[in-house]
């Protein structure tokens, strides 16, 4: 398999990112809720993944913030205005490679390699699914979901028919778990980050 290319460039000073940072630079960059809501998401989820892994949460959540962060600006260019971005902000090119990476086969040549890539290709469409399913339920919530009702909208092809099925059970292959364990984990990351992305739902709600 043909992995792409992908050019890394010399750059004087790096410097990784803290949150703060991240979430200043991607603000200057998303202005849409919607989108912001998005990122969130996926950040909560890269998170909760790398605590699970043992892998550095700070870095893997980080790289969940900034990986749409050209899509608004340049929705034709995604995965290829990102890296200037990024380089200009100083930020290491294990990390731009990663943001790149969440758009293979679809806008980018870059092939997931590393665990952390694999993750956030798994994970970025399956939020986009996971927030459609919590919309239609009573609680409009992700607190009292489980995999279960995603799986069952899963065989809906109509329904949330935006997000790529496909890149999902690629993604899932390429970790090596089954579909339901890696809605599972994703639910699980998005009811850390409830209130942030609007699906905390209400205590009312029944």
């Amino acid at each position: 398999m043909v992995r792409g290319h992908y050019i890394f460039a010399m750059q004087a000073e790096t410097h990784t990112p803290t949150r703060s940072e991240t979430i200043a630079l991607v603000r200057e960059h998303i202005k849409s809720e919607n989108l912001f809501a998005h990122v969130l998401a996926v950040e909560g989820v890269m998170r909760y993944m790398a605590r699970k892994l043992g892998e550095d949460e700070e870095k893997w959540g980080n790289i969940g913030l900034a990986h749409d962060i050209d899509y608004e600006e340049y929705p034709e260019q995604h995965c290829k205005k990102s890296p200037e971005i990024l380089r200009q902000a100083g930020w290491p090119e294990e990390y731009i490679r990663a943001v790149v990476s969440h758009g293979w086969g679809i806008c980018s040549e870059v092939e997931p390699v590393e665990r952390m890539e694999k993750v956030l290709y798994a994970i970025d469409e399956l939020t986009g699914l996971v927030v459609a399913t919590a919309l239609m339920r009573p609680s409009r919530s992700v607190m009292d979901m489980e995999a279960r009702s995603v799986m069952k909208k899963w065989k809906n092809e109509r329904f949330a028919a935006g997000v790529k099925r496909p890149v999902i059970e690629k993604g899932a292959a390429m970790l090596g778990v089954g579909l339901e364990e890696l809605i599972t984990d994703t639910i699980m990351g998005m009811r850390g980050v409830s209130k942030e992305i609007g699906l905390e739902g209400s205590p009312s709600a029944s």
